[in-house]
């Protein structure tokens, strides 16, 4: 919160009436108030009084800056006003009046976007969404007065292909009638979505839509191998370590796992009328669909299965080696 400039008084030509004038009989008491908003370049009487009767138009201190909040302390407000004959004016305990001036904001993701679509549309570069700026000084929101009417519009805009260097002047309203022009510089990249990690992921951990942010990079730098679709991500597992702040590429992710190395799985075999079960040992990890490695913990013989679920993987009732993988026998 910002102090107003010396809280310095406005001068004004002349007080409405004559100098014998009679002071006006008010209906109730004039009121001080803690906080005030205003429209204009100039506090009023009446914005920090209430009751003020016929001096509330008068002016006495300069705004703040267009959307900025200022102070002005009780005295002041006082001493401005003692000449206009405001008899009994109540403090009510206030020390500072808080006074804030409205403003139309227009924003930086406005401004750009009204660069990116005259990008677009004079130059064909690629959709204005898909059209990245990077300006040679940081955005702000531009503050207009309240009643500015009207839309930005991009006039006199260059841009050079080979340097993606742009350059354009914005006509920007200012007023109730006023418009004004304001001049950007930059540099536009055609960009595209990648899905980025939030988190280090360890191998096998399941990747969860929190687990991933969308950002865009430019399209140059994007290959076929990197993930740009985020349901391309979720559910899958981490192939190995993952780092965050990177994007992701296909060759980060697998399937998860439903059976680990080691873990007791069961082993089942199935035919029509017919589902023979034994408990296994998995000598290697699968996905669902990969095809494993498991003892037979009856028989102490390797047999090869399909992963079908978590701690399942079945053996196949056409595959010639049953008879040699001891199932049959196992399950007698």
């Amino acid at each position: 919160m910002t102090r107003l400039p010396s809280l310095a008084l406005i001068a004004w030509v002349a007080f409405v009436g004559t100098a014998n004038a009679q002071v006006p009989e008010l209906s109730e008491h004039p009121v001080l108030r803690s906080e005030a908003t205003v429209t204009d370049d100039v506090v009023r009487i009446g914005d920090v009084i209430d009751h003020a009767g016929v001096v509330a138009k008068i002016p006495i201190f300069r705004s703040p800056d267009l959307g900025s909040t200022g102070t002005v302390s009780a005295d002041a407000v006082i001493e401005a006003v003692r000449k206009h004959a405001l008899i009994g004016l109540d403090t009510a305990g206030i020390s500072e009046v808080t006074v804030t001036r409205l403003a139309r904001p227009i924003a930086p993701q406005e401004i750009e976007a009204c660069i990116s679509e005259a990008l677009a549309r004079q130059f064909n570069i690629a959709d204005s969404g898909d059209i990245s700026l990077f300006f040679d000084r940081d955005l702000r929101t531009i503050n207009v007065d309240q009643n500015a009417r009207g839309a930005i519009r991009a006039e006199n805009v260059s841009y050079d292909a080979r340097s993606g260097r742009f350059d354009a002047t914005l006509d920007i309203p200012t007023g109730a009638t006023s418009r004004g022009q304001v001049r950007f510089t930059g540099r536009a990249a055609v960009t595209t979505e990648v899905a980025m990690l939030v988190r280090p992921l360890d191998r096998g951990d399941i990747i969860k839509q929190d687990d991933i942010v969308i950002q865009r990079r430019p399209k140059s730098q994007v290959t076929s191998t990197i993930v740009t679709d985020v349901n391309q991500a979720v559910g899958m597992a981490a192939r190995t370590s993952i780092q965050p702040d990177r994007p992701l590429r296909t060759s980060d992710l697998m399937k998860p796992e439903l059976v680990q190395r080691n873990q007791q799985v069961t082993l089942i075999y199935q035919v029509p009328g017919i589902m023979l079960t034994v408990r296994g040992k998995a000598a290697e990890s699968g996905a669902e669909g990969d095809l494993i490695t498991v003892l037979n913990e009856q028989t102490k013989r390797p047999v090869q299965g399909i992963v079908i679920g978590p701690g399942h993987v079945v053996v196949g009732g056409s595959n010639p080696q049953l008879a040699a993988n001891g199932l049959v026998t196992a399950a007698r």
